[in-house]
């Protein structure tokens, strides 16, 4: 078992920064592939970044392409998302999520086992 617990969030203007992390439990982290997801209001939840066991695979949604970056420290069994240039349609709750089969870095919310409670991220304007 696998518990996730996100920080970081907050209110922050358009154009600011925020780093998410995400802190793991658990002695298996550094063999899951790990994902942010995020989901707004009356929408869907959905794929933001993701990166391999190891971190040489990363993959962006289309949207923050440019703007996040997504990373991990094994040692610490964090996962941490560098938000920059934000937008107000980056506001949602961010969750944080833990695949433990793959190897490759799944884009969809029923490929991951493992999720935290997500943290509030409001970009105002």
């Amino acid at each position: 078992q696998v518990q996730l617990v996100e920080s970081g969030g907050g209110l922050v203007q358009v154009g600011g920064s925020l780093r998410l992390s995400c802190a793991a439990s658990g002695r298996s982290f550094s063999t899951y592939t790990m994902g942010w997801f995020r989901q707004a209001p009356g929408k869907e939840r959905e794929f933001v970044a993701g990166i391999s066991w190891n971190g040489a695979i990363t993959s962006y949604a289309s949207s923050v392409q440019g703007r996040f970056t997504i990373s991990r420290v094994n040692a610490k069994n964090t996962v941490y998302l560098q938000m920059n240039s934000l937008k107000t349609e980056d506001t949602a709750v961010y969750y944080c999520a833990a695949d433990s089969t793959r190897f490759y870095v799944a884009r969809l919310p029923n490929e991951y086992d493992y999720w935290g409670q997500g943290t509030q991220v409001t970009v105002s304007s």
